[in-house]
């Protein structure tokens, strides 16, 4: 089949005219008609409007030459695609409290969407309980966390728990820092640390450094402190109100729960 021949069938499929042919890729009627009476043939420009416009490639309008068919994909690859299609999912209640929706949820798979509410959950949350990727909130939970009390990846509040954490009064995770009570697998801490490495002005653990207290494995003081080695501790023979006994005797300053505590950790 020539070129004449696949033009008069495309354009006979479409129902269209020569005329009208002609108006949408911008050429006088006469020039279809000499296309498909093979008396011309369409320059590059007008072959590219007319592949465009019946949807076929050049090689087929040109020469005939069918696109080869993609090969089915496997499931695997049919999974991945359908999982990549894109999808978004929003939901807010019609009930409010303070004028926010009590619970407001906003998530896609792809950019930012932000979710703002008593409860709220999304790529970006914030509320009340606020749950997501960043998320801001009285009770936070997300990658990124930030809030009164926080739970995440990342995680900085009052109280806060997670991979990272940064806590005022309190922080738990593999490293942890707070102004009170730090433990972690590395916990720094002004006042009271404990972890696998633990440095605070009260510290325990495998290595502790104590400007005040230190109880470990490896425990170093500065100069007025007291440093006690698990080898140490075990001289008491288990004997843990003789230990608070004598350190009390050594630092009457320091708090008594902050002693026990330390003493638990490290027996």
């Amino acid at each position: 089949m020539e070129f004449r021949e696949r033009l008069y069938q495309l354009r006979k499929g479409r129902g269209i005219s020569q005329e009208e042919l002609a108006h949408t890729v911008g050429v006088s009627r006469q020039a279809v008609q000499k296309w498909e009476a093979g008396a011309a043939t369409p320059d590059l420009g007008n072959l590219s409007a007319l592949a465009d416009y019946f949807v076929v490639s050049l090689d087929y309008l040109v020469r005939g030459i069918e696109p080869e068919k993609p090969a089915a994909p496997s499931p695997q690859q049919a999974v991945i695609q359908n999982y990549y299609t894109g999808w978004s999912y929003e939901f807010r209640s019609r009930r409010t409290l303070l004028g926010l929706p009590l619970v407001h949820i906003n998530l896609r798979d792809r950019g930012l969407c932000r979710a703002k509410g008593i409860i709220a959950i999304g790529n970006v949350a914030t509320g009340f309980l606020a749950i997501g990727g960043f998320s801001a909130g009285l009770l936070s939970i997300g990658g990124l966390g930030v809030g009164l009390l926080t739970l995440g990846g990342l995680a900085v509040g009052i109280a806060a728990a997670g991979g990272l954490a940064a806590g005022l009064l309190l922080a738990l995770g593999g490293g942890a820092f707070s102004l009170g009570l730090a433990l972690g697998g590395g916990a720094v801490s002004q006042s009271v640390a404990i972890g696998g490495a633990a440095v605070g002005q009260y510290a325990a653990g495998g290595a502790a450094l104590g400007s005040t207290l230190a109880i470990g494995q490896d425990a170093q003081s500065s100069s007025g402190g007291l440093a006690l080695t698990l080898d140490q501790l075990r001289a008491y023979g288990g004997n843990t109100e003789a230990l608070f006994q004598m350190i009390h005797a050594q630092l009457p300053e320091a708090p008594e729960w902050v002693v026990r505590l330390l003493l638990c950790v490290c027996p």
